[in-house]
């Protein structure tokens, strides 16, 4: 056994090699560089959307889909609703690319035509969601107390109506056409994202901040607008991008039936009523390339917005 003042001796200060310690030469001013940049809020999200490549096929075929809306019936010498009865029918070729259908209309020419109208009915209804209820929520949540209550009551009335039998009544009652369609759409449309800014702006109006604002005798409309609003933009980009998708499928549904747009000016919906009947004898062309860009715009919406759901969550910010 060891003796304790030879164990000493042992780990003694002496006994230690000088290559064990050796000082760090310090250049002046190495201490304040900054090892990593500093990413800003939305830099830090899109590289993490980047990263989310379901998210990103979906952006990249909404870009596609927008250029298209805006240039391809340019690229085709065929007018949308010009009829040419003896080519009805024609399979997809180099002179039809998609084909044609019962008249003789070029369905590649109409296939664009109808993107541009469900573009701009979702893109319109979702715009004008997102004005009412941002506004809506936001004075609910920062008024709070019996402001907020009877403001929700009437959210919650709104909330319970059923809302594909609210647009059908009004479409009935207003007419079919463009303008009725984005009305009826957005009557009850907006109460979705009001309840979603007023649970941000509850939790946020307590912050330092905007207790900085107050405090200074700013007014509640510039509270509102540039301490409040600005720090919800996360949640209120995503439902955005989730009620487009929404409201395209309202549309081509509406104009499916009838209550929509109507024949001859191109929609997907009304494409697919035409061809209806055009799939029994074989034309799958005729219904296909509507049902696919319908099908496939709500999915790249949702995936999107599934990835800036993600991206945009400050939790997951590194």
């Amino acid at each position: 056994m060891k003796s304790l003042h030879e164990m000493q001796h042992e780990n003694s200060p002496s006994d230690v090699s000088d290559e064990w310690f050796r000082l760090l030469k310090k250049e002046q001013g190495m201490g304040e560089v900054v090892s990593r940049p500093s990413l800003s809020y939305w830099k830090d999200a899109w590289n993490r959307l980047k990263k989310n490549k379901l998210a990103m096929v979906g952006l990249i075929f909404l870009i596609i889909l927008i250029i298209m809306a805006m240039f391809g019936p340019i690229l085709s010498p065929y007018e949308v609703n010009t009829q040419n009865l003896p080519e009805q029918y024609q399979k997809p070729s180099a002179a039809h690319w998609f084909g044609t259908d019962s008249a003789g209309r070029d369905v590649f020419t109409r296939t664009w035509y109808g993107a541009r109208i469900s573009l701009f009915v979702g893109l319109m209804a979702a715009l004008i969601d997102v004005s009412i209820g941002v506004i809506y929520g936001g004075i609910a949540g920062y008024k709070g107390g019996r402001t907020d209550n009877a403001m929700m009551r009437i959210v919650e009335i709104l909330y319970g109506l059923p809302y594909l039998l609210v647009v059908i009544l009004l479409l009935v009652v207003l007419g079919p056409s463009l303008f009725t369609i984005i009305v009826a759409l957005t009557v009850t449309g907006w109460v979705g994202m009001a309840r979603i800014v007023r649970g941000q702006v509850l939790q946020i109006k307590n912050y330092e901040f905007v207790l900085a604002a107050q405090s200074y005798g700013a007014k509640t409309s510039r509270i509102i607008r540039k301490n409040l609003i600005p720090n919800t933009m996360g949640p209120i980009i995503v439902q955005m991008t989730l009620t487009v998708p929404s409201a395209i499928f309202a549309e081509a549904f509406l104009s499916f039936i009838g209550l929509g747009i109507q024949a001859p000016y191109a929609s997907w919906g009304v494409m697919a009523n035409d061809s209806l009947g055009a799939i029994l004898s074989g034309n799958w062309w005729t219904l296909f390339f509507p049902a696919f860009f319908i099908s496939f715009t709500m999915f790249a919406f949702n995936v999107l917005g599934d990835g800036l759901q993600d991206a945009l969550d400050p939790k997951l910010r590194k």
